[in-house]
């Protein structure tokens, strides 16, 4: 994990209230693992606490990487005014992220993500596919508005979409997607709130190699505060942190 002040390449909305920020630095030579974030101090003096973002994708040839957040907040709503030039101080990459050494040309794997839980999947399919293995994508989102990506993820391999009000793709949750499909797949990676995560779960329990990344909220970013604890099975006093555990794990080992 380094720190740099990084420089905003261009910023764009995909979405209502979604937004795509580039931004170019040292940094980038650190990021080779998909599924780590960012931790990115809010340029304004009475907001403390840094923001964690999943890093969406990287170019370590451009020295440029990528993330896309969704604005929640002041400090999100900060970033989403700055433009070309402006700069961050940056923290990263943070966590564990996704695992694919297993993974070997031929083998299929299931990418699963709703909703803001969607970006940290780019560059895991990018990686993916530049090993031969076969991707098959599954994306949620509430609403046809709300879909971004879609092109992208279409380029890199079969992609079915779900949304809440059958504006696009079928209607209904990425469960009903999953449910759908007879494919058994040699893994299956997801990122997205608890309740999709627990269906991934369940759904394929037989597979040895689910990776699920988790949504928590962070104020350190670096294991020190133990702000975004879960339990595992089977000892009520025993905890992970998301941040430096995570935010990926094994399904099994912790409790949603």
């Amino acid at each position: 994990m380094k720190q740099e002040v990084m420089t905003i390449v261009r910023q764009k909305e995909l979405a209502p209230k979604i937004y795509e920020l580039v931004l170019t630095g040292e940094l980038v030579k650190e990021m080779s693992m998909p599924g780590q974030f960012l931790h990115i101090r809010v340029p304004r003096s009475d907001l403390l606490l840094r923001r964690p973002i999943s890093i969406n994708q990287y170019d370590q040839d451009e020295k440029t990487c990528t993330i896309i957040y969704r604005v929640e907040g002041e400090g999100t709503k900060c970033f989403s005014e700055l433009s070309a030039g402006d700069q961050l101080d940056v923290m990263g990459p943070l966590g564990h992220g996704f695992e694919i050494d297993e993974l070997h040309a031929g083998d299929t794997a299931f990418i699963v993500g709703g909703g803001i839980g969607v970006p940290p999947l780019y560059q895991l399919s990018k990686d993916l596919t530049a090993k031969g293995v076969k991707v098959v994508h599954f994306l949620g989102f509430g609403t046809y508005e709300a879909v971004y990506y879609a092109d992208e993820f279409q380029a890199l391999g079969t992609t079915r979409f779900s949304t809440d009000d059958g504006t696009f793709g079928i209607q209904g949750n990425v469960g009903n997607l999953l449910l759908a499909e007879s494919i058994q797949p040699d893994a299956v990676f997801a990122c997205g709130n608890n309740g999709l995560l627990k269906t991934v779960e369940q759904l394929y329990s037989e597979v040895e190699n689910v990776q699920l990344s988790i949504e928590s909220r962070m104020a350190c970013g670096m294991g020190a505060c133990y702000a975004c604890v879960c339990h595992v099975p089977g000892d009520e006093n025993k905890s992970v942190k998301v941040c430096e555990d995570g935010p990926v794990f094994q399904a099994g080992e912790v409790i949603f």
